[in-house]
C-alpha cells in the first residue's frame, strides 16, 4: 500500500517535471517558428512514467486529463483566443480553435495517457524473469 502511494506520487512529480519541460521546449519551438502543441502533454506522462515504480491505468487517466488541461493552457498562455482572452473562455470555447491545433491538444492528451500509464525508469523488476549464470549455453 505505502509502495502505491510513494509511487503514485513519484509519478506526480515526474509529470509536473515533464509538463514544464514539455511547455519550455514548445515555447523554444514557437521562437523558432514552429509548433508542437502536443509535446507539453506528451513530455507530462512520459515525465510520470519515468519515476512511478508500477504500472496503472488510473494514473494514465490522470495523466492525460492533465495533459488536456495543459494543452489549453499552453495554447491560451501562447495564442489566447481573440474573441475573450480568459482561459476559462477558452476552456469552454475550444471548439472554436483551429481544426489542427485541436488535433495536436488530442493527441497530446493521448500520448499523456499511454506514457503515464507505464511505469519505465525506476520500475519494480521483482516480476520479471532473471537469467541463472551457472546455466550456461548449452
Amino acid at each position: 500500500m505505502l509502495g502505491s502511494i510513494v509511487s503514485h506520487l513519484l509519478g506526480l512529480v515526474g509529470a509536473v517535471i515533464g509538463g514544464t519541460v514539455g511547455v519550455l521546449i514548445f515555447r523554444w519551438l514557437v521562437s523558432q517558428g514552429l509548433y508542437g502543441l502536443m509535446i507539453p502533454g506528451a513530455m507530462l506522462g512520459l515525465g510520470c512514467s519515468l519515476l512511478a515504480q508500477h504500472r496503472s491505468h488510473a494514473r494514465g487517466l490522470a495523466c492525460g486529463l492533465a495533459a488536456l488541461v495543459l494543452g489549453l493552457y499552453t495554447q491560451w498562455r501562447f495564442a489566447p483566443l481573440p474573441a475573450n482572452p480568459d482561459f476559462k473562455y477558452l476552456a469552454f470555447h475550444f471548439y472554436d480553435l483551429a481544426p489542427i491545433t485541436q488535433i495536436m491538444i488530442g493527441f497530446g492528451a493521448l500520448f499523456g495517457y499511454w506514457l503515464g500509464k507505464d511505469a519505465t525508469l525506476l520500475a519494480s523488476r521483482a516480476g520479471a524473469p532473471r537469467s541463472d549464470p551457472s546455466s550456461g549455453p548449452s
